[in-house]
């Protein structure tokens, strides 16, 4: 008998995300990672145009960070976090608190970017808890996305995603990105309710999956600056806007007013394994101090802090903050604004929008912006024969390329986009 291919072997087995199981193509076979490109078990190489979900920031296959993580793992693979440290999670604290926003304090450590928001969602619950003045209902963006466990789809939009769910989920006030016409309304609003929200979660300056959504930071500062007066506390979900994917390290930076919470996971280890962090400000973690023990932050994972993935993320680290990286995300930025204005006439383009190193289009298709609409599917196989992975959400197309892209492969992606644009 012949053996089985690696995709056939799948399918026998594998129960893949996002996916109807029934009528998905076979999963492409991926054998091994270059740098920019992902190389199929056939040889086939594919520009990984979407950092494969937005994680791998450096390329795949880093040879730094690989070399650390075997370091690493001839040292010490794990110890259980409560009671216990290590060097490489004490250091990658105290790193990342040295770039991050000033009022910044303190690190949770947990798996993904969803639980890394549970984390956040969690303190701050339980912050008004243990001050005796509960609160229960948390402020949200529509169109907002911030994971896939149950607290993280709560304060996510509803939708196809959410709606077997939506039952489950705990009480959310969902509104509009601010902008200078209805800034005023979303104040007065929020002053109305401010004694019911215990947070007030978003997504700085780009909305990830719910659209590539992208607002100003002016409006968002006047929102903040507006909820500190009310007592609001704030998180800033940078699971996808982190180490530098607006052009600066976090997209926090590009505010005046800063958050008491933070999110963090996708390209903090460089795509190389799953981590999520949780930073906060002192006023919040001095509130679960007391000599009783009820108001201890009851959350860990089995993995919390793992050794071998802080050394991967403190490797990343080293590479982000390298001068060839940081002229790397300013030459992207430059690319993507000199496309967006040799395409933005065109008859297809809807809108056409970037923050950093983020571009994102919307195809014109006559009809509203969908994730399922069924130009998805012909665009995402168009680029995948052209030896791209891009995939779109809906009628929106997006690139959100590893650091290490040249300006050539970005050509070659812009090229192919303006193809496909006079094709479908």
């Amino acid at each position: 008998m012949a053996t089985r291919s690696l995709a056939e072997r799948d399918q026998a087995v594998i129960w893949h995300p996002y996916t109807q199981m029934q009528t998905a193509a076979a999963p492409i076979p991926i054998v091994r990672g270059d740098g920019v490109h992902l190389i199929a078990e056939d040889g086939t190489k594919y520009i990984d145009a979407v950092s494969s979900w937005w994680v791998n920031i450096h390329g795949h296959a880093h040879p730094y960070i690989a070399e650390k993580v075997a370091e690493q793992l001839r040292t010490l693979e794990h110890v259980i976090f409560a009671g216990f440290t290590h060097p490489t999670a004490v250091e990658l604290a105290e790193r990342l608190l040295d770039i991050l926003p000033d009022n910044q304090k303190r690190v949770f450590y947990s798996d993904n970017g969803s639980t890394a928001v549970e984390v956040a969602l969690k303190m701050c619950f339980q912050y008004w808890s243990n001050k005796g003045q509960p609160r229960t209902k948390v402020l949200a963006f529509h169109n907002s996305y911030h994971g896939d466990t149950f607290g993280a789809m709560a304060v996510s939009a509803r939708s196809a995603f959410t709606k077997p769910f939506d039952q489950l989920l705990f009480d959310v006030e969902f509104i509009d990105l601010p902008n200078a016409d209805n800034i005023s309304r979303l104040r007065e609003h929020i002053s109305t309710f401010s004694f019911q929200f215990s947070a007030f979660i978003f997504e700085p300056l780009v909305q990830g999956a719910g659209g590539m959504n992208m607002y100003e930071a002016k409006y968002l500062d006047d929102l903040l600056a507006h909820c500190k007066t009310e007592g609001i506390l704030t998180i800033a979900d940078e699971v996808m806007t982190g180490f530098g994917r607006t052009g600066r390290l976090f997209a926090s930076e590009h505010l005046t007013e800063q958050p008491d919470l933070m999110c963090f996971s996708k390209g903090i280890t460089g795509g190389t394994m799953a981590l999520g962090l949780t930073t906060c400000t002192a006023k919040i973690y001095d509130a679960f101090l007391s000599d009783d023990k009820l108001k201890t932050l009851f959350h860990g994972h089995s993995f919390t802090a793992n050794p071998v993935t802080c050394s991967a993320a403190l490797a990343s680290l080293d590479l982000l903050l390298m001068p060839e990286t940081l002229a790397n995300i300013s030459r992207i930025e430059e690319q993507h604004k000199q496309f967006a204005a040799r395409v933005s006439a065109h008859r297809k383009v809807r809108t056409i929008r970037q923050t950093g190193t983020i571009l994102a289009m919307e195809w014109e298709t006559g009809d509203s912006t969908s994730y399922f609409n069924t130009l998805r599917d012909q665009l995402y196989n168009f680029f995948l024969g052209e030896g791209i992975l891009l995939r779109p959400l809906g009628n929106i197309i997006y690139i959100m390329a590893p650091y290490c892209i040249t300006n050539d492969e970005l050509e070659y992606i812009y090229k192919k986009i303006e193809q496909a644009l006079d094709q479908f």
